[in-house]
Order: structure tokens, then sequence, then C-alpha cells
């Protein structure tokens, strides 16, 4: 009997819908990757099949023999057991892909809308100094120009060899994730398919691109008052109190324990105080587990409030979260030797 071998590129391609494929590839390219990596996306589902059996075979497997089950629920029970824990990596995997492409699509546009007015300054001035546009587009990429310029080098160099201009810079304007970038190539590609002044149309869109960044950044500067106070808030008067809270429920909970034990050897006394059944480990646990829920959340409030959008601030996560949890282990340092003793 022949066994086929499936390699990891048509492994990867089995798996992706074909209704899907062309809205990958165009995610892809924004992404930055010309190709689609169904090889990758192959090696990954073999790892995580990998990694499935080694917990069926330590965990899942052992657990089926200490039980009492008949033939055929040991066959159901590790079916649907294999199925969900691949099931579980697989949509792991899926979703730091999508994160990790989300995010280089968000640091690709910015780089390109960054370097985007620079670009058209250029090529407003190659036009004003008698160039064709196509020799103008292609006069105007300069090496500083590291993801816009190799981006326009492959449009212009389309362009120069005979492609439509229009459909060049759509095809250009389509590789980011850029409203700024479309409606500029809809305005060039206008303005150069009615043959009108198209460096005095540049001009102006440099003018409104370069309004917009210091609007943009005027906006920014008038909530760093919102910014400062959240972060104090949270960095560190947030650990603060529950380094505190902490330390006021240890003496309190010691003080109940010594009340407990004295009314229960006094035997006269109507009545008793029993121990106290809050453990100060459990609180110490949720207050982790607190800081570190309001630290990301509020690294992603701050990220809003002074960029716009989440993905703009995801620098400022390790920061808040890093930082609570550091003041937090100070605070219970500094305020552990302050009660020690007290009760």
């Amino acid at each position: 009997m022949v066994f086929k071998i499936i390699f990891l590129e048509e492994f990867g391609k089995a798996f992706v819908p074909k209704k899907a494929i062309p809205n990958l590839r165009s995610y892809m390219l924004k992404a930055g990757f010309n190709e689609v990596p169904y090889r990758f996306f192959g090696l990954l589902f073999y790892f995580s099949a990998l990694i499935t059996t080694l917990i069926f075979i330590i965990f899942l497997f052992p657990f089926l023999n200490q039980n009492k089950f008949s033939l055929i629920e040991i066959y159901g029970y590790a079916f649907l057991g294999w199925f969900l824990i691949q099931l579980f990596f697989v949509t792991i995997f899926v979703l730091i892909i999508y994160f990790f492409l989300d995010f280089r699509i968000y640091i690709r546009t910015k780089n390109m809308e960054e370097q985007l007015p620079d670009f058209l300054q250029i090529l407003s001035a190659n036009l004003k100094g008698g160039m064709t546009f196509e020799r103008a587009l292609w006069s105007a990429i300069k090496p500083r120009f590291d993801v816009l310029g190799s981006e326009m080098a492959k449009a212009s160099k389309k362009v120069m060899t005979g492609y439509d201009t229009s459909k060049a810079l759509t095809e250009l304007s389509e590789k980011y994730d850029s409203p700024m970038l479309r409606r500029t190539v809809d305005l060039i590609i206008s303005e150069v398919e009615s043959g009108g002044n198209v460096a005095e149309l540049i001009d102006r869109i440099v003018d409104n691109l370069k309004e917009t960044k210091i609007l943009k950044q005027e906006m920014a500067a008038s909530a760093i008052a919102y910014v400062i106070f959240i972060s104090v808030i949270v960095v560190v008067i947030s650990p603060l109190l529950f380094a505190l809270s902490f330390h006021l429920l240890e003496v309190l909970t010691n003080f109940i324990d010594k009340l407990s034990f004295t009314t229960q050897s006094v035997r006269a006394l109507p009545f008793a105080f029993s121990k106290a059944s809050i453990e100060t480990q459990d609180f110490r646990i949720f207050s982790l587990i607190a800081l570190f829920v309001i630290s990301l959340f509020s690294s992603l409030i701050v990220a809003i409030v002074e960029k716009g959008e989440i993905k703009g601030g995801v620098k400022y996560i390790p920061i808040y979260v890093f930082g609570a949890m550091g003041f937090y282990f100070l605070f219970m340092k500094i305020l552990g030797s302050v009660f020690t003793g007290i009760v």
C-alpha cells in the first residue's frame, strides 16, 4: 500500500478555506509578506499535534486507564479529549499569529504615514523641476524611506515599464491599512488623469497632512493630565492600598485569633469568638490578580487617550504591569517592617 506523504505547504493549504485565500493574501500583503506562509501553517499544526500527543499520553491516557470505563467510552472520551485539546492549541496559535500580524500592519502603516509627507514634498519638487510624473516618482525614492521607499520603487518600476499609473498606485495603497494613503492616492490619480497641476495638489495634501499631525500632537498633549493621573493611581496608589489592606487584614486576623483563644479558655463568658475564616495568602493572591487586571486595562485606556487606539499603546502594558507589581512588593516590604510586632 502506497502512502502519500503530505508536505508542510500542502498540509498548510489544506486547512485554509478556498474562500478565505484571497482575503488572507491581501492581509499578508498589508503585513509585508508577499506570499502566504503555508509551510509555517503546516508546521504549526504538526507542533500542536505533538503537544496534544504529549498531553494525551501524560495526563488523559492514565486517567482513562485508572477509571472503569467501557471500551466504547474509552474510545469516545479519547477522541473527544484529543479533538478539544488540539482545537484549543490551534485556536491559541491562530490568535497569536493574528495579534502579531495585526500589530505588524499597524507598525508598517504608522511608519509609512510618518514618511509620506516628506516623500510627497520631494515628489512635488521634482514635478516643479519639469520632470514627468513617472520620472519624478522614481527620483523621489530615497534610502531613508525604508518601508515606503521599497513599495514606491516597486510601483515606480511598474509604471516605467508601461503599467498603468492609476492601477500601480491603487495596488500600492491596498498594501497598507491607511485611509490617509488611500485618499492621497485617489486625489493624485484623479489629478494625473485630468491633466491638472499635480505639484500644487501635492503641496496642499502635504499641508493638510502636517496640520493633521499637529492637531493629533495637541490632542495628545491636552490629555497628558489624564495620563499622569491614571498612571499614578494604577502604578503607585493601588499597590500601596492593596499592601496596606493586606497588613491590616493580617493584624486583624491575628487579633481575632488571640481573642478567640482567650474567650474559649474562659468558660464563664456567655459568648465566644471563633477564628477568622479569611486566609491572608488568599487575599495576597487576589491582590496580585486584581493589580494585573487593573494595570492591563489601564494601559489600554491610556493608549486610547493618548494615541487614539489600543495598538498604539501596546508598549505601555509591560510598563504598567511590572511597575504596579514592583511597587506592590516594595510596599509589602516597607509596611511589613512597620507592622512587625503590633500584634
